[in-house]
């Protein structure tokens, strides 16, 4: 999102760069430049978004200055302050696609504002379209994905099921049919697992952001005791500093504290005597800081990068048996609450989650006052 539209005027006049600056300097973020070679540099050191040249100037004319633009800042849009004289010139540069329009020398002042008002507005345009097209490909890329692991993980636990079943009817007297039970327990889990992680991908994926007052030492042991399913032999430490009201996503919080706790009991290692999950929290009027620390089996340094990413398994450190949708889903969680996330890992010594998010009651009162 544009907070406002940066403007950069070369011309070798000195006077013109001072009045263009005073009439626009409210309304836009204006640069100037004496020389081609100027307006370069400032473009170099600086995001602009609409380039204006004056045509006649030593050295180098405004359309090769322009020209020169395109290749390294495509989006910026681009406009020409000349003389009658040059209109020949000019006309064929708006039919190359070197410049938007042209403004006529003397310039009106209110046409000249409308001219860079409609660039800013083709200009926001672009980016939003571009925006808009990076996220379609996202979506696309990721709903191959999904189809294709949705096919397979859904699947391959009733294909199981179906084979268990099948074989207690062939061996009903050589196992006890309990054993079978169990098999076929374990598979429905995993699918109920699967399932669920499915729903809150669709549900952050679609839900709008809620302000909540979140109280962190009643959220945690919440989140804890839903997971009371999971292996007990992990032991559960937790550490909270909250000193006034945060406001977030109540449920967000939720689905990432649950992914992230739950990994850390389910991948703990199981030749560790003393497994230990901890969980520090310090939430103050700016944001929340959460740390989710483990001793369990870690993750290779090869696979950090990848382990956000849908339907990844890092097979080699003991993840290969998760859904590999659960860490993508607490990343586009904290991304939709403005947060970051970073982690650390070390196979066979553990993991830590870090997280930031800010406190939505802060920027309230921030926009507000």
């Amino acid at each position: 999102m544009l907070n406002k539209i940066s403007v950069l005027y070369v011309d070798d006049e000195e006077n013109n760069l001072i009045s263009f600056h005073a009439y626009f300097r409210k309304e836009y973020e204006v640069y100037t430049a004496l020389s081609a070679s100027d307006g370069v540099k400032m473009l170099e050191n600086n995001r602009i978004h609409v380039i204006i040249s004056d045509q006649r100037m030593p050295t180098t004319t405004g359309i090769e200055f322009l020209e020169k633009t395109m290749e390294k800042h495509p989006d910026s849009m681009r406009l020409l302050i000349t003389a009658y004289a040059d209109i020949d010139i000019v006309i064929d540069a708006i039919n190359r696609g070197q410049i938007s329009r042209f403004i006529r020398k003397p310039w009106d002042w209110e046409k000249l504002s409308l001219a860079i008002e409609n660039c800013a507005i083709i200009y926001k345009s672009r980016i939003e379209l571009k925006q808009k097209n990076i996220e379609l490909q996202k979506t696309n890329d990721e709903l191959n994905k999904f189809v294709y692991s949705v096919s397979h993980d859904l699947r391959a636990p009733l294909m199981s099921i179906m084979g268990i079943v099948q074989l207690s009817k062939d061996n009903k007297k050589s196992k006890p049919i309990e054993n079978y039970f169990e098999l076929i327990e374990t598979c429905v889990i995993k699918l109920d697992v699967f399932i669920k992680n499915i729903i809150d991908y669709y549900k952050n994926s679609h839900a709008d952001e809620i302000k909540d007052s979140i109280n962190f030492k009643t959220l945690i042991p919440h989140v804890y005791d839903s997971l009371k399913n999971l292996d007990q032999h992990v032991v559960f430490d937790s550490k909270i500093e909250q000193t006034g009201e945060f406001m977030g996503d109540s449920f967000r919080l939720e689905i990432i504290l649950k992914n992230l706790i739950s990994n850390a009991i389910k991948y703990h290692n199981p030749n560790n005597k003393h497994p230990i999950l901890r969980v520090k929290i310090i939430s103050n009027e700016k944001e929340a800081c959460i740390t989710i620390l483990d001793n369990g089996i870690g993750v290779a340094q090869e696979h950090i990068k990848n382990i956000f990413n849908m339907f990844f398994r890092a097979g080699n450190s003991g993840h290969k048996e998760g859904s590999g949708i659960g860490l993508y889903i607490v990343k586009e969680a904290v991304e939709k609450m403005n947060g970051i996330i970073t982690v650390e890992s070390t196979p066979l010594v553990g993991t830590s989650f870090k997280i930031i998010i800010p406190n939505q009651n802060r920027i309230f009162h921030t926009i507000n006052n």
